[in-house]
């Protein structure tokens, strides 16, 4: 609390109370309301947004040598989550079209991502053939077992889509010279959205250069048994279209299996493994009509 006491001190600022708020600190002063956080040197990424005329996140008062940063206040305004998810995709793809760049193609970096999910495809095929060639020898199922024993083609069929797909963009990626990339937020979150009379990103701690389908992904992840993601990345695409080996690539992350847990309660197993196909059944009815026409 010293350090904080400091550098309030140092900005004249004058607490009056203070609020903890996970890892930042709401402080009430006679200037208004600030946020204090732990300085991870996101200045940089902020002034490059700034020259983009992308402003939207929450701004800095203090000085980026600083160990902490004093940041303004927003006050957050309350309404539906469908909405605030439309919201928030229309600022990604600002973002992306603001900060969008070329660069010289570096077949190392899709060469990496290739062999990571071929070894990941690889890796998951014997996960899940070792666990039900296991559960099949038991003369009685548990409740997770005849679940997972019902739904298994879900996951091998997955991993067969992901399988033929990743060739498929890796024959797209070796005709390109140029890659087009993005600053990423990279730590999407509908929590991390915030509005008031403009809209705001914040927690950029983790942002970075790249492809810009990985916010997307990371955003899927988290919600994609809440929100209707057909509605969302068409809603992205009307600003900022997808490229086919972009698409593609986002396909194959999405659709990738997750290796799940079978070290837990038979309760925690059979939840986890209910989610995971209710997750597989929503992304096959989200990228089905794209492969219509291709029979796949």
């Amino acid at each position: 609390m010293k350090q904080i006491n400091d550098i309030l001190k140092k900005y004249n600022i004058k607490p009056h109370r203070y609020t903890k708020n996970g890892k930042a600190t709401i402080v009430d002063s006679e200037m208004g309301r600030f946020v204090i956080k732990q300085n991870l040197k996101s200045k940089k990424i902020f002034d490059y947004l700034k020259s983009r005329n992308f402003n939207y996140y929450p701004k800095t008062i203090n000085d980026e040598n600083d160990d902490y940063e004093i940041i303004e206040f927003i006050n957050n305004i309350d309404y539906p989550n469908e909405q605030k998810m439309l919201d928030l995709i229309s600022l990604v793809s600002l973002l992306h079209n603001k900060t969008t760049h070329y660069k010289e193609v570096d077949f190392d970096d899709y060469k990496q991502i290739y062999e990571d999910i071929k070894n990941n495809i690889e890796y998951l095929n014997s996960y899940y053939n070792d666990i039900i060639t296991q559960i099949e020898t038991h003369v009685y199922m548990s409740p997770w077992e005849y679940l997972l024993a019902r739904n298994i083609s879900r996951i091998f069929n997955a991993l067969n889509f992901c399988s033929y797909e990743v060739e498929k963009w890796y024959e797209l990626v070796k005709e390109k010279t140029k890659q087009r990339v993005v600053v990423l937020h990279n730590n999407l979150d509908l929590t991390h959205f915030f509005k008031d009379e403009n809209n705001y990103l914040i927690s950029w701690d983790k942002s970075k250069i790249g492809i810009p389908i990985f916010d997307l992904y990371v955003l899927y992840k988290r919600h994609a048994l809440d929100y209707d993601f057909t509605e969302i990345l068409k809603k992205y695409e009307q600003s900022y279209p997808l490229q086919k080996d972009e698409r593609k690539l986002l396909f194959i992350l999405i659709t990738l299996p997750e290796r799940l847990d079978f070290n837990k309660s038979i309760y925690e197993i059979t939840k986890d493994i209910s989610r995971e196909m209710d997750v597989l059944f929503k992304t096959e009815n989200l990228i089905s009509p794209y492969y219509a026409e291709q029979n796949i």
